[in-house]
């Protein structure tokens, strides 16, 4: 125990001599624009950005995990059960069956994970929707959340009965806490690029760190489609497919549906005022498409980066959404929208939009952003909004009123 604070401290040292410019930190990789359409198939999605089986010194390849929607990863089976999950715009990952050894002189630059993979610290928090898809809850021990944060119920539950506890959000973990819990894990989203040197400190400790690009992927079931890397990790291939299988079954249900033609613009309003837009190319455009509407900004791109994220000024946002026919409200992030009255006081110009004045205003709930495993029934609820269904049956979305 002494030895695990003595090096705990050791590192913390380090990180403040290289904060005061005594060393440097990595930085991450920036975020590549995705070309990917609405609906494509796996035969569509087939593109350049398809990696091909690296060659290891010792192991044989064997075969590529079949893949319908997501382009930001591949996963490559190798004998003896060795599984190499390579992240396009991440890192590779080789995944050790238990009883095994990393082969001699890896490249230093893949990251080992050790199989069972267990106690892991999950602080991509999109990212529990889908090992609760795994039923695979009981491999998490320690949580970037604390229990009220949580939307999904089983994760809940496991903090509220202390099978999993709080280890700091994902930029300040309780390292002490992890190390002394025997973390073998820990799962972060790209948020993780913007504290390199928090990464460093966790493998410093022996920890390898998956970084999560499931929200690079433009198409949303490529979202949910990353279930397949945490079956690899798990041993849970088989599960994993059924339940992909089952979410893809929403495209397959309204391939033939012809679109309504009617607008829809999705949003939230920032704390300074701006409007915030997702960019024409992004998932949740995508979303939109598939469920046979059409999203309001036709090209909107992002011109200070590859964020998914486009900010407007109000005026702007009135420019292009006033005659949309339906308006959505992103409640993931601003909650504190969910009547007409709470629209219009963020704007008058709200009382003058045609979504407004016909009724036809929605938001989501702010469990939506820990969704990353039922894309599908949102795509659903878009689809009831659009052909005036059966709202009792939609899963997010609610409408203003």
């Amino acid at each position: 125990m002494k030895k695990k604070i003595y090096k705990i401290t050791a590192l913390l040292l380090a990180t403040a001599l290289m904060v005061m410019g005594c060393g440097s930190a990595k930085s991450g990789k920036e975020n590549s624009d995705s070309t990917n359409s609405s609906a494509q198939t796996s035969s569509d999605n087939s593109d350049s950005k398809k990696a091909e089986a690296p060659q290891i010194d010792g192991l044989t390849y064997e075969s590529a995990m079949d893949l319908t929607y997501a382009q930001e990863f591949d996963v490559f089976y190798y004998k003896d059960g060795y599984k190499l999950i390579d992240v396009h715009e991440g890192r590779q990952y080789l995944i050790v069956p238990e009883g095994k050894e990393a082969p001699k002189g890896l490249d230093s630059d893949i990251v080992v994970i050790n199989q069972p993979v267990q106690n892991i610290y999950m602080a991509a928090t999109a990212i529990m929707s889908l090992f609760d898809a795994l039923d695979a809850i009981d491999t998490v021990k320690f949580s970037g959340l604390e229990a009220s944060g949580w939307y999904i119920e089983s994760a809940k539950k496991a903090m509220e009965s202390g099978a999993i506890t709080f280890a700091g959000k994902y930029s300040e973990p309780d390292y002490e806490k992890i190390v002394d819990g025997d973390c073998k894990l820990a799962v972060e989203s790209t948020m993780i690029l913007h504290s390199p040197k928090v990464q460093e400190m966790i493998e410093d400790l022996d920890i390898p760190v998956f970084v999560d690009y499931s929200s690079y992927e433009s198409h949303p079931l490529g979202r949910t489609e990353w279930v397949k890397v945490y079956g690899a990790m798990l041993n849970k291939e088989k599960e994993a497919e059924a339940f992909f299988d089952d979410q893809a079954k929403v495209i397959e249900d309204l391939k033939d549906f012809k679109n309504t033609e009617k607008t829809v613009a999705y949003f939230y309003i920032n704390t300074d005022g701006s409007v915030v837009v997702r960019k024409s190319d992004d998932y949740i455009p995508t979303m939109i498409e598939i469920a046979g509407g059409r999203y309001v900004f036709k090209d909107l791109k992002n011109s200070e980066g590859n964020a998914p994220s486009v900010k407007l000024t109000m005026e702007e946002f009135y420019a292009t959404a006033v005659d949309a026919d339906y308006l959505i409200y992103n409640g993931t992030i601003d909650g504190q929208v969910s009547s007409l009255g709470d629209l219009k006081a963020k704007s008058n110009l709200f009382a003058e939009f045609k979504a407004v004045k016909d009724g036809n205003v929605w938001y989501t709930g702010k469990n939506l952003y820990q969704a990353t495993d039922t894309v599908g029934e949102l795509i659903s609820d878009i689809h009831l909004m659009l052909t005036d269904g059966d709202a009792s049956q939609m899963t997010f979305l609610e409408k203003m009123k």
